[in-house]
């Protein structure tokens, strides 16, 4: 039986996580749930799966879920703190970190450094610190198994091989406005942004998918994960979302895994590797289109600097990512204009010291700094 603690409970791939542990009762028992500010869903989750602890990081509802789970002998911890803290317990096996943004970085540090498998969803912590995590995770013989759709596929493309890629092909639905042109762009509500043609899926992930950032963050994921060059990476628009990500070898074979759009299935990977456990529902081929398309860097810039920030390297993806999570915010406020969102990001990188190999305080700090001249700019842009 693995012992779970799942960061980012109440989030999408943490209620989907939960979901699969349901189907394997006798193989899971939830230890410690965390989230950050839905604690009436963080309640509702501890009386129906009993963790030992349970972790509220916005301060202020602390007092709302002790109260109701104070008779159930169910350990309420409160604060960003003490969701680092949780994972140290000896009784944990495996850490599914589903956080979203930087927030996810230290927990999965911590867990590392704690010798806890982890099943790795929050793709910022690699995005952010890819160095420093995966030097971590092979000095404390950790694995990382990827929950992210596409590092899943590349991973289960993987299986069984022995050496001889030449590049991994990520794929992407192009989102809601895969074909929406330069002027149309202009006038997209937060509205129309959260309507994404494939997957159900949180707010942030969803608008970084119509921007096309969240893929940039996946080529940079992928590069940490697999040991990869820039030029090994590529990203295709495949608007079905069927094929999740491929591989292509040196002798030109290509193995893709398909799959339907549910995130469960890369989860319980995750958590049943090297095993194959059953999962409904099955995907049906018939009738199906396999199109490709090279994305639209033009319309879609944050690919680029994405791309652009992995070859700098240093604190690069960090002020990338920090500049990313303070125009998303804005643009779901309305605040900002959509193509924006990019803008934002270019004028923090150009506005930031480069650090070629930063500490985890240097980064701590380019993310704080970088979210201050984030809000400056957003705000002489009005």
């Amino acid at each position: 039986m693995q012992r779970l603690a799942i960061l980012g409970s109440t989030g999408s791939i943490g209620r989907q996580t939960l979901e699969v542990v349901e189907q394997f009762p006798d193989l899971f028992d939830v230890y410690s749930l965390t989230a950050n500010n839905n604690w009436e869903l963080l309640i509702e989750q501890a009386l129906k799966f009993r963790p030992d602890s349970v972790v509220i990081a916005n301060t202020e509802h602390y007092q709302s879920v002790k109260h109701a789970l104070e008779k159930e002998y169910i350990k309420v911890y409160a604060g960003t703190d003490a969701v680092s803290q949780v994972v140290e317990n000896s009784q944990i096996d495996t850490v599914v970190a589903a956080l979203v943004g930087y927030a996810g970085l230290e927990p999965t540090i911590n867990a590392i450094r704690n010798k806890k498998k982890i099943a790795l969803a929050n793709k910022e912590t690699l995005v952010v610190a890819g160095e420093m995590v995966m030097q971590l995770a092979a000095e404390n013989q950790v694995p990382i198994l990827p929950v992210d759709s596409e590092h899943s596929a590349i991973f289960q493309s993987l299986a069984g091989e022995t050496g001889g890629v030449e590049k991994v092909i990520l794929t992407a639905s192009g989102g809601p406005f895969l074909h929406a042109s330069k002027e149309e762009l202009k006038h997209v509500t937060p509205t129309q942004a959260l309507n994404h043609p494939n997957w159900v899926m949180g707010k942030k992930i969803t608008i970084d998918s119509a921007t096309l950032m969240n893929k940039g963050f996946e080529v940079i994921e992928a590069k940490w994960l697999f040991g990869l060059k820039p030029d090994q990476i590529d990203v295709l628009i495949h608007p079905s979302s069927i094929i999740h990500s491929m591989v292509q070898f040196q002798d030109g074979a290509i193995k893709a895994q398909l799959g339907t759009p549910d995130m469960k299935l890369p989860i319980q990977y995750a958590l049943s590797f090297p095993q194959r456990w059953p999962l409904a529902p099955r995907l049906n081929l018939i009738g199906k289109q396999l199109e490709f398309f090279e994305p639209d860097t033009d319309r879609f810039p944050c690919l680029n600097i994405a791309y652009e920030a992995m070859k700098k390297g240093g604190n690069t993806s960090c002020i990338m990512n920090a500049a990313n999570e303070v125009a998303v915010e804005a643009f779901l406020n309305e605040k900002i204009k959509f193509i924006a969102i990019p803008k934002t990001i270019e004028y923090c990188i150009n506005k930031m010291n480069f650090i070629p190999s930063p500490s985890l305080e240097e980064y701590r700090l380019s993310d704080k700094e970088t979210r201050e001249y984030a809000k400056q700019y957003i705000k002489q842009t009005k």
